[in-house]
């Protein structure tokens, strides 16, 4: 039987890798020395930029803590600063399904706008198209972005190295556990189930300004901080270990994934940034998250061994539990 496109796919997950090494890879190529990363890599006369895009199909449209107009914004502007660029301009296309209100999407418009405004990006140019109802879930944007890379900042994937720690710039999960409450009207966590969505430009600029020998920065979104890890993990053939007591989480997430019977290891974050860091440079890098809002609860979590590809988890119970890719989609739809 001919293999079907499936949600899990979507996930960010083993199977969306599988897409892209099978199908996406051969047929395309890629930029050499960053194949992985949140965004590519353009050498141009002009100095080193990053390129990325992506596309957002959430559902809902509006949940606590944001939208899928700031989460097109901030997901690209969010790429952009894990491969250490100052985001500068975007674009913005628009898929509408027949029969939306005007009025929902002039709230999104507005919400771009916004969330633009505060990353200190412009979005110059787009597309609309309109589909017959049914044919789409009221509105997709796909975004694309661009920025300048500091001819001093060399951070990819690929780069991490024994000896390494391990940082997150805040409480994990917020996003994907705040969206499924909305979706299902589940009532956990009352108002503190908020999305983390935000711009992180300046606080990743400002700690790269602090520690520019940063070697690995990655954008949490699909698959969690664990897929993440195992990505970073598999790009530089390196062993990954993460504390699990170490690894910030609010009361509220901890309880929502716990009722869900998820692992919060696994479900999105937008608004926060994992690092790998040298030894030598990890209190000033935490030093200049810290002392921003957006990373006021940085925490070191774990640290790069030499050894077999992956990543593990040391328990708080004392054990050692591997941690692999998304299986599967436990939480579609949710960016």
């Amino acid at each position: 039987m001919a293999e079907l496109v499936r949600m899990a796919h979507g996930s960010g997950g083993r199977l969306m890798h599988r897409l892209i090494e099978e199908i996406f890879l051969p047929r395309f190529g890629a930029l050499p020395g960053g194949a992985g990363d949140d965004a590519a890599e353009v050498p141009t006369e002009a100095g080193r930029y990053a390129f990325t895009t992506d596309s957002f199909v959430v559902k809902p449209l509006f949940f606590p803590g944001g939208d899928i107009g700031r989460l097109a914004v901030c997901g690209t502007v969010n790429d952009l600063a894990a491969k250490g660029a100052s985001a500068e301009y975007l674009s913005a296309a628009f898929v509408l399904e027949e029969g939306l209100p005007i009025e929902t999407l002039s709230r999104v418009a507005d919400s771009m706008a916004a969330a633009a405004r505060e990353a200190g990006v412009r979005i110059v140019t787009g597309d609309t198209k309109v589909v017959e109802r049914g044919a789409a879930d009221e509105l997709f944007i796909a975004t694309s972005g661009i920025g300048r890379i500091a001819d001093n900042v060399n951070v990819s994937g690929a780069n991490a190295r024994p000896g390494d720690v391990v940082i997150v710039s805040g409480t994990i999960a917020e996003h994907g556990a705040a969206v499924m409450n909305a979706r299902h009207g589940l009532g956990l966590g009352g108002t503190e189930l908020r999305s983390d969505c935000a711009p992180l430009s300046q606080l990743v600029l400002a700690a790269l300004a602090a520690t520019p020998g940063v070697h690995a920065l990655r954008d949490p979104t699909r698959g969690g901080v664990a897929t993440a890890l195992v990505e970073i993990a598999r790009q530089s053939s390196v062993r990954i270990v993460i504390e699990e007591h170490a690894v910030p989480l609010r009361l509220p997430v901890r309880r929502a994934c716990e009722l869900l019977g998820i692992d919060p290891l696994y479900v999105a974050s937008e608004g926060r940034m994992l690092a790998v860091v040298p030894q030598t440079q990890k209190d000033a890098f935490l030093s200049a998250l810290r002392s921003h809002p957006l990373g006021c609860e940085a925490a070191e979590i774990g640290r790069v061994e030499a050894g077999s590809a992956g990543v593990v988890l040391h328990t708080t119970i004392g054990g050692l539990r591997p941690l692999i890719m998304l299986e599967g989609d436990p939480l579609p739809r949710i960016c």
